[in-house]
């Protein structure tokens, strides 16, 4: 099979968030070599960063891309479902920030649903 295990395919179901949805991230956001103009390992947003949905994609036919902007930073970065809640929920601190996450350049590399 490889070395791409998709898990669950979240395509199935529709997307998570919606368009304009603010959000808070769960745990921080690296650039793993995709955000231009940032060095590998850069944090691109923090953990508990509040930003908006912008632009809603796919990735691997396997799950959604949510380009997120985030206002204080200026950026727009591609996160998972599973690194996002919506503004409104509690915000739990459950996750490793350890991990270098990936971070999808939203206008090169997502089609928008």
């Amino acid at each position: 099979m490889g070395l791409y295990n998709p898990g669950e395919i979240e395509l199935n179901d529709p997307p998570a968030f919606e368009m304009e949805q603010k959000v808070r991230l769960r745990k921080m956001i690296r650039n793993d070599g995709t955000f231009p103009g940032k060095e590998v390992g850069e944090t691109l947003a923090k953990k508990g960063d509040v930003g908006y949905v912008v632009g809603i994609g796919t990735y691997l036919q396997s799950y959604y891309i949510y380009a997120v902007h985030f206002l204080e930073k200026g950026y727009v970065v591609g996160c998972r479902r599973k690194e996002l809640v919506p503004v409104d929920e509690p915000f739990t601190d459950d996750t490793d920030d350890e991990e270098i996450v990936e971070t999808v350049e939203p206008s090169l590399q997502e089609s928008q649903v």
